[in-house]
């Protein structure tokens, strides 16, 4: 596999109007969002609602990929087609989740670092031989008092690269995702110089281990301010505060930005990407990875329909009409030929 591969497919996933369905929860994790929304998490269950979500018709319009749980990538549908290729045929990237989930960093408390490297190489094989074409890993790091450590951000630098190498060596691209926690009381500006440094560091570990950075997409948080912050920001200001720290920290080799939309409603999750791309031309496609963002309105039509196919498509075909529409700059899907996307330029770091 060539590195060529691994190039389109990042440049696929980050099209213009696109972004993508972020649909790899675990098994306790969307027992959690089920039982939200009163309904038994078992695996018809769980099968089903995927199915439905990726049977919508027209998804592709909005939706480049979508990141699979190992139980999903391994499911058919109801009419016997594995997942992978049930999203293939609607022209949709099938990609996967690779971690193991966090552990503590010993000698740290209330940090953590992501399991899952060993055997990665082989599980990487079997995700590619199941038809997974990207995969993404997750680092979790948290602001606190004295937290994040710096032994913290690089343990988790140095796993991110070693999995990201990892993947390209298996044909598949790797998605970045140094996710800084929305947990606590900390200011807007703590979030970016948090998140300033984190991407530094995953970038140094990124060219030790000698990663096609054009191969590759960045999955971060937006720099906000903690959920039980006092202070008000708008929009604008995110979106100002955001690029600062990215431009000071992502090179410009990378080709897309997909945000992950933690901690956010899907309203404001929509509106901050929006406000991010009616910025000047960045160095990179700004998108999408919207988990919650995306599936909360079709995980609620789901539950008050009793598993009803049209309601819950239309929810998310909705959703993904918003989320493509901010790749423009717009809030509203009818209002997309007055935005067009801006082309990236250069001037961020050099990689």
């Amino acid at each position: 596999m060539t590195a060529s591969t691994t190039r389109a497919t990042a440049l696929a996933l980050v099209a213009p109007g696109k972004g993508i369905l972020a649909a790899d929860e675990s098994t306790p994790t969307m027992a959690r969002r089920l039982a939200g929304v009163g309904l038994e998490s078992t695996e018809p269950v769980r099968r089903a609602y995927r199915e439905t979500l990726f049977t919508t018709p027209d998804l592709a319009r909005h939706v480049s990929g979508v990141i699979l749980y190992d139980e999903t990538i391994r499911q058919r549908a109801a009419d016997g087609t594995p997942m992978p290729q049930l999203l293939d045929r609607a022209g949709i990237i099938p990609g996967i989740k690779v971690d193991a989930g966090v552990t503590a960093l010993p000698s740290f408390p209330g940090e953590v670092v992501t399991a899952g490297l060993d055997g990665l190489r082989e599980r990487l094989a079997d995700y590619a031989a199941l038809g997974a074409r990207f995969a993404k890993w997750r680092a979790v790091i948290r602001i606190g008092e004295d937290r994040p450590s710096e032994a913290c951000l690089r343990a988790n630098a140095h796993a991110l690269a070693r999995y990201a190498a990892l993947a390209q060596e298996s044909g598949l691209t790797p998605i970045v995702e140094p996710e800084v926690l929305m947990d606590g009381p900390h200011s807007l500006e703590r979030c970016a110089s948090v998140t300033s440094a984190a991407l530094r560091y995953v970038y140094e570990e990124l060219a030790r281990y000698r990663v096609d950075l054009a191969g590759t997409l960045l999955k971060p948080n937006m720099v906000l301010p903690g959920a039980d912050a006092t202070e008000s920001v708008d929009d604008a200001a995110i979106a100002d505060r955001t690029l600062a720290v990215l431009r000071d920290t992502v090179p410009a080799s990378v080709p897309g930005i997909v945000f992950l939309s933690g901690g956010q409603t899907e309203e404001q999750a929509a509106a901050r990407l929006a406000a991010l791309n009616r910025a000047a031309p960045q160095p990179w496609q700004l998108s999408f990875s919207f988990g919650r963002a995306l599936q909360a309105p079709a995980l609620r039509a789901w539950a008050d329909d009793e598993g009803s196919v049209p309601a819950t498509q239309s929810a998310l075909l909705n959703q993904a009409a918003l989320a493509g529409a901010a790749r423009y700059g717009a809030d509203d899907p009818a209002d997309v030929h007055l935005a067009p996307l801006s082309p990236p330029v250069s001037g961020a770091p050099a990689p």
